[in-house]
């Protein structure tokens, strides 16, 4: 017979145990969510190291790019992906790797693309992917560059950065930044008044919120470096064109993908036009009678080197480099390139392109129509961009789809002290075309300072 106590005791432990079957009941949802928690968070710790990893993939290839600028193949010869070990620094062990897939530069472009992907030993299931674009800017990256002083008048529109080694007179409109490589400097009377006349690097009745000075000068010297690899390119796979002869060439680019050469025999009869530095121009600018040589499709490699003086116009489809020069550089046979009409981009999207260096000036001559349109890259290596003062000889506008380049003083307008347009064109444009920058023309100068990324996604 048992006693009331050890009955007692029994109901206790019952309830006990109900009780702790219970709550055990009840913690196993806590619990599931819990670990499920938690490998939430071990999945978040592993995505953020992984996706540390493919940054550190990124970067290893922005220092191999940096020290090999053409090397799209990690240092060896078979294509990719590339895989690497990723080592913690701190402990010297292998926490994970990462792969990278390099898509190398397009035809006409500087953009390099890297992909890396990065997992952990943990989890290598776990992966992240980092995407950047990386591409080297073409000098061409100013809408407007000069190696002189610049006036842009209260007609003048320009888009685009542009940048005088010496001081800028802006009185015209822009979008982008104004620079200048001095700090102050006597401006000439080129310039207007007040000049001669102590003024900042950049001054006059412009935006004043767009105008940056000082800054660092551009090298002008870059521009001539690649002259001898043209010539050699255009002698193996473009177009070379020995002296003529004559008066030069006239080249007339074609809507087809051609270019039509042909030989000037003579010049038109034309006033006696002034240069920016004040000399009389008493030879003509402009063509009268030439001879066709060939008409062809545009070089793959995309170059056309002249030793000679040539006219060029037309319509460009395809991507063209023309340099007038006769090496070594000497003043008195430096060639210049002459624009007598329209020279238009077949597609304004990138896929045409046109450079045009001239070792020494490059003119739109007299005869060119009273509203004129040039889509290039115009590059005056130790000349001037201009247009000849012809007195009273005043045009409408003229408008520059693209990028323009100057040794010395650059002008499409001659104003007098009032600032009324005295010769050449009334209305400037000059519009950038931002393809330029990573899609140059063939052998166009590149900067020095390497790559820029231009973008960057991951998943």
């Amino acid at each position: 017979m048992f006693s009331r106590k050890n009955d007692a005791a029994g109901e206790i432990m019952i309830l006990t145990l109900l009780l702790v079957s219970l709550l055990s009941l009840m913690a196993i949802p806590f619990l599931n969510v819990a670990l499920k928690e938690l490998d939430v968070a071990r999945t978040r710790v592993d995505r953020e190291e992984a996706l540390q990893i493919a940054e550190a993939g990124i970067d290893y290839y922005q220092w191999h790019l940096a020290h090999f600028p053409t090397d799209y193949q990690d240092g060896t010869t078979t294509p990719g992906p590339y895989v690497h070990a990723y080592t913690d620094l701190d402990t010297q062990q292998t926490i994970g790797q990462y792969s990278l897939s390099i898509t190398p530069p397009s035809s006409g472009s500087t953009i390099v693309t890297i992909k890396s992907t990065g997992s952990t030993v943990d989890d290598p299931a776990v992966k992240r992917t980092v995407t950047v674009k990386y591409g080297i800017p073409s000098l061409a990256l100013y809408s407007f560059l000069s190696n002189d002083v610049i006036w842009i008048g209260s007609g003048e529109n320009v888009s685009g950065q542009m940048q005088s080694n010496g001081g800028v007179r802006f009185d015209g409109t822009t979008n982008a930044p104004v620079l200048s490589a001095k700090s102050t400097y006597t401006c000439s009377s080129s310039q207007g008044s007040p000049c001669p006349h102590t003024e900042n690097g950049v001054w006059g009745a412009g935006n004043s919120s767009f105008w940056q000075y000082p800054v660092p000068s551009v090298d002008f010297s870059s521009l001539t470096a690649n002259l001898a690899t043209l010539k050699s390119s255009a002698q193996t796979a473009g177009i070379y064109l020995s002296p003529s002869n004559a008066d030069g060439y006239s080249l007339v680019f074609n809507g087809n993908g051609t270019v039509s050469v042909y030989k000037v025999t003579s010049l038109q009869r034309e006033p006696t036009g002034w240069d920016v530095n004040g000399n009389a121009q008493n030879q003509s600018t402009d063509y009268n009678r030439r001879t066709l040589q060939f008409t062809k499709a545009i070089p793959s490699n995309g170059v056309i080197y002249i030793e000679d003086n040539v006219w060029i116009e037309g319509t460009v489809n395809g991507r063209v480099m023309v340099a007038a020069a006769v090496l070594p550089y000497n003043a008195n046979t430096a060639p210049t390139i002459y624009i007598p009409n329209n020279i238009l981009y077949a597609a304004k999207d990138g896929t045409d392109v046109l450079g045009l260096l001239a070792q020494n000036n490059i003119v739109v001559t007299y005869g060119a129509p009273s509203t004129l349109e040039v889509d290039a890259a115009l590059v005056a290596q130790n000349g001037s961009a201009e247009f000849f003062y012809y007195p009273n000889d005043i045009k409408n506008s003229i408008t520059v789809f693209g990028s323009i380049m100057t040794y010395g003083q650059w002008t499409w307008t001659w104003v007098d002290q009032y600032n009324n347009v005295v010769s050449g064109y009334e209305i400037t444009n000059d519009d950038y075309d931002s393809n330029l920058i990573y899609g140059p023309p063939p052998s166009f100068p590149i900067s020095s300072a390497g790559y820029r990324q231009i973008s960057w996604t991951s998943d």
